[in-house]
């Protein structure tokens, strides 16, 4: 048996937002045969359990509903290592806006 999750708790729900039949005709083949999906974060509008179809509402206050697949889910995403070749960019693109001589 699951657990309740109570109203207010920060959650993530699940739902598919076109089927792999709808997808637009101009998308490759391979992703055409997939149906797109969407997982979205936001506070539970009442009590629940995993698997639930349920309410949320966003940081931004838009209400979505979906199926409730974690409770309080962190952000886990990232935008891999440092490139070496763009870590002087900012003070070069500044040097140039700035008409700096000093520049490299």
């Amino acid at each position: 048996m699951t657990e309740t999750i109570a109203g207010g708790t920060w959650v993530e729900i699940h739902g598919v937002v076109l089927p792999a039949g709808e997808r637009a005709p101009q998308v490759p083949a391979d992703t055409r045969a997939v149906p797109l999906e969407m997982r979205v974060k936001g506070f539970l509008l009442n009590d629940a359990r995993l698997g639930d179809e349920v309410q949320i509402r966003t940081p931004a206050g838009r209400c979505l509903h979906g199926t409730l697949s974690r409770a309080n889910p962190s952000y886990d995403h990232g935008f891999g290592p440092p490139i070496p070749a763009l870590s002087g960019i900012a003070e070069e693109v500044r040097a140039l806006l700035t008409n700096d001589e000093g520049a490299p």
